[in-house]
């Protein structure tokens, strides 16, 4: 059973992740070629650091990274 609180959250994270904006912790902005999703490194994927939203990620649990070789 979720919580209303737990159901908003995941609706934020959402959100955030179709917003098409960056997070802080975003190497680029999300659709970018060469780019994929990870699992933030600050909160671990939780999407909070403290009990409030992660800044790394905005709290959505992922980052945008650059994949691929060099």
């Amino acid at each position: 059973m979720t919580s209303r609180d737990d159901q908003a959250s995941e609706g934020r994270q959402a959100s955030a992740s179709l917003s098409g904006k960056p997070a802080p912790g975003d190497d680029a902005t999300p659709g970018t070629p060469g780019t994929g999703e990870n699992v933030c490194p600050e909160c671990r994927g939780t999407g909070k650091v403290g009990g409030n939203p992660c800044p790394h990620c905005s709290g959505s649990g992922k980052i945008v990274e650059g994949i691929g070789g060099g």
